[in-house]
């Protein structure tokens, strides 16, 4: 069961640094973001455009990127008495009871937040209306926010949300924006509730001035459940796919010397999940609930290109494991002081080796 975790990183996000439309509605391109660049030797940092991406890999580098698609994952929903809640779909695909993981939340001003301890009306068989005549029926909680529940649809999933539902969002987003603005470039199989965000930056040009330059790019498979931010948690089991193609490619460019860059936190999760003791990565389908910590470490992965975090997010930890404490610490430092934008649509930070 996941629970608030403490990562031990002391900072304050102002307000004013969250990003709070798309860049395209901020009068940039997609990949006009900023790009904070940490180098784990000498914890050295410099400061740039995403634009620069490919000058600031080496050929032979392989990207590893997340192909799954973001769900309109979001619905409006009813209680018995008539009171209007969200419903945040954590898991698009159910589990061997056929149930679903979701959030129950109560609408706000400005987007929805969770309840205070104790007034949640989540309870065993509360039935939630939803749109469309679709019903949710909690079953069990499964952490005091996420609870597994039988869902009674008009069709299939996929199809019953395009019709009804709307993407994810949080008070810091300054209103609803299409589905189509939470899907990044390399989208192809529908299952996130929420977008694998650090890689809303690239465009079809910057992938193809990648491949140029001779940096590979590779494909898994993470759907993401919902975040909640407000909760902290760790992670909890997701559904991933890696790949033989991938496997193979991670396996040879490590072995000849070329650095395996995750972008995104699912990434670097999905590929550990399929490593073995001695880094080699195999083809892998199915549930991973690997929390990766610094303890642990990572065993495949050599860099990581991420959003910004919380400074209680559990992902901290994992961003500790592939840079180190003393370049995080410093890269943070420095998004603070310049300025860095975060949250999905927000400002980028790649984590390099060397």
């Amino acid at each position: 069961m996941a629970t608030a975790v403490d990562t031990g990183y002391d900072f304050t996000v102002p307000p004013e640094l969250s990003a709070r439309a798309p860049a395209e509605a901020r009068g940039l391109t997609r990949d006009g973001v900023r790009l904070l660049v940490g180098r784990r030797q000498g914890t050295a940092t410099s400061h740039h455009r995403f634009t620069e991406l490919p000058d600031l890999l080496r050929p032979g580098d392989l990207l590893v990127v997340n192909n799954s698609a973001t769900l309109p994952a979001a619905l409006t929903g009813a209680l018995p008495d008539g009171t209007e809640v969200a419903v945040h779909l954590s898991s698009a695909q159910p589990d061997p009871r056929g149930h679903h993981l979701v959030e129950l939340r109560r609408p706000t001003a400005q987007a929805t937040a969770p309840w205070e301890p104790g007034a949640s009306p989540a309870r065993p068989g509360l039935r939630v209306t939803l749109p469309g005549g679709a019903v949710a029926e909690l079953t069990a909680p499964f952490t005091p926010r996420l609870w597994h529940a039988r869902l009674t649809l008009p069709g299939e999933l996929t199809g019953y949300l395009a019709r009804h539902g709307r993407a994810v969002r949080y008070g810091y987003v300054d209103r609803d924006w299409p589905i189509e603005a939470y899907q990044t470039v390399f989208a192809a199989v529908p299952g996130s509730s929420e977008m694998p965000s650090a890689a809303r930056p690239f465009t079809t040009e910057t992938v193809a001035r990648l491949v140029s330059r001779g940096i590979l790019v590779a494909p898994i498979t993470l759907h993401t459940g919902v975040a909640s931010p407000e909760a902290h948690e760790a992670p909890y089991a997701e559904r991933y796919s890696v790949p033989e193609s991938t496997a193979r490619l991670v396996n040879h460019v490590r072995t000849g010397g070329g650095r395996v860059i995750a972008v995104g936190t699912t990434a670097v999760r999905a590929l550990e999940s399929a490593a073995d003791r001695d880094g080699q990565v195999h083809a892998a389908d199915g549930w991973t609930d690997l929390v990766i910590t610094p303890e642990r470490g990572v065993r495949a992965v050599d860099g990581l290109l991420t959003g910004l975090h919380e400074p209680r997010a559990s992902h901290l930890l994992m961003l500790e494991a592939v840079a180190g404490r003393p370049l995080l610490t410093r890269c943070y430092a420095e998004a603070l002081d310049q300025r860095y934008l975060w949250h999905e649509f927000g400002d980028v930070n790649l984590l390099l080796p060397d």
